[in-house]
């Protein structure tokens, strides 16, 4: 279980201690734990965890593996919140080439968020060329199966946020942005553009 980069009443208040400790302590822990379960004597038994997601077919070892490398993915890239948070450098540079401005770029990754009919993921991420998309993945789903290298994530699961805004996903959209380490977004942009 990857360590938090931040105790779990750090987040608060857009994030609570108490949404935190059910969502990774307990959310996370359960698909790292079934996923453990499944991998024994399994062709998956030993592979990276990116290559589960992209490989398997089987919904017990592409639930569980999404789930725990979308989780990962997600948690990693927060941080207690910062005023006047937002990217900058080569990663900002892209965002505005391919949303306009970084304030738009927002605008349209709520709305994906938002509008996801059900459980799932949004996610800003970078194609072979580094030019940004925004997708939105229900359930288990990551964009490394369309061939893309996710970024960034919000999680829309009802897991996520119902304890803190109950039926309002929109208002815990906005409040993830002061959260958002954008150096580990930065930082995965890079790689993705020199892989």
């Amino acid at each position: 279980m990857p360590e938090l980069p931040f105790a779990h009443d750090a987040l608060a208040p857009a994030i609570s201690a108490q949404t935190v400790e059910i969502h990774y302590g307990r959310h996370t822990r359960t698909y790292l734990d079934n996923l453990n379960a499944l991998l024994p004597g399994s062709k998956y038994e030993g592979r990276p965890l990116e290559d589960i997601v992209t490989e398997a077919t089987e919904a017990p070892f592409l639930n569980n593996a999404g789930q725990l490398l979308n989780h990962t993915l997600y948690f990693a890239a927060l941080r207690p919140a910062r005023e006047d948070n937002a990217p900058t450098g080569a990663l900002l540079s892209a965002i505005e080439r391919d949303f306009g401005t970084f304030v738009e770029f927002r605008a349209a990754f709520e709305k994906a968020g938002a509008t996801l009919f059900g459980s799932g993921w949004v996610w800003l991420s970078a194609d072979d060329a580094g030019r940004l998309h925004i997708t939105q993945e229900p359930n288990a789903a990551n964009p490394l199966q369309r061939g893309l290298r996710p970024l960034l994530t919000f999680d829309v699961w009802e897991h996520a946020y119902y304890l803190d805004y109950q039926n309002r996903r929109p208002a815990h959209l906005a409040a993830l942005w002061p959260l958002v380490d954008w150096d580990v977004v930065a930082a995965r942009f890079a790689e993705s553009v020199t892989a």
